[in-house]
């Protein structure tokens, strides 16, 4: 089975296309569960509620992690609660968007 460290590399290759900073570092990504039968479930938000792209940015997720080894099927929830903040950052996203 993926690890959640596998999972959130794999996620890094998806970006926000509007901030063009991958979603991980952007601190997007709330939880990431991996069952023994290789579903992955992934709960994240966005920057804003109204962004046009959520089905577009969950669906580029879900691609990038079923091409993991063992991974069947994934599935990501948008979730709105709790609020981003860009307290959510990573050092890396903070340097990639300049803080």
């Amino acid at each position: 089975m993926p690890t959640q460290d596998e999972v959130l590399t794999v996620l890094k290759e998806v970006e926000d296309p509007e901030i063009g900073v991958n979603v991980v570092d952007l601190g997007l990504v709330y939880t990431v569960d991996i069952d023994e039968q290789g579903i992955v479930q992934v709960e994240m938000t966005l920057t804003a509620p109204g962004c046009p792209l959520h089905d577009t940015i969950a669906r580029a997720a879900e691609m990038a992690i079923e091409t993991l080894p063992d991974v069947k099927e994934a599935h990501v929830k948008m979730v709105w609660s709790p609020p981003w903040t860009p307290d959510r950052l990573t050092e890396e996203g903070r340097r990639l968007l300049g803080f």
